[in-house]
């Protein structure tokens, strides 16, 4: 008996990691392929987030797999496309009212103070 593997991504409430969140945002806006989702990660992340060949692939391995991304098919490309299926902006948009959540709780017990949101995230 052969046992399936369980999608890591089955439940669209849990929070996804800085990587993975990252990867899904590189791609909300177009496909991308490997290289410039990496590009894309570092530039979005101010450069907190910086992922190695291998742990992109690794998560775009497990994107695909749970349906959370989709290959291109583009004629005559050498490098591989990748976009965000209906579940990846499911998912994706889940995650940006968790993070929404979170910025207008913390407005409402006055934990931002003054500080501007790009000062208090250094």
């Amino acid at each position: 008996m052969v046992m399936s593997k369980p999608k890591a991504f089955s439940n669209s409430n849990a929070p996804l990691t800085p990587p993975i969140f990252y990867i899904l945002l590189a791609l909300a806006s177009r496909e991308r392929h490997g290289y410039e989702i990496m590009k894309q990660v570092t530039h979005d992340s101010n450069g907190t987030v910086r992922l190695g060949a291998g742990t992109l692939y690794g998560a775009i391995k497990r994107l695909l797999e749970d349906e959370l991304i989709v290959e291109v098919d583009r004629d005559h490309a050498r490098r591989k496309y990748y976009q965000l299926t209906d579940k990846g902006h499911t998912i994706f948009a889940n995650e940006l009212q968790r993070y929404s959540n979170a910025v207008e709780l913390a407005k409402t017990r006055s934990l931002l103070g003054d500080i501007p949101l790009a000062e208090a995230a250094l």
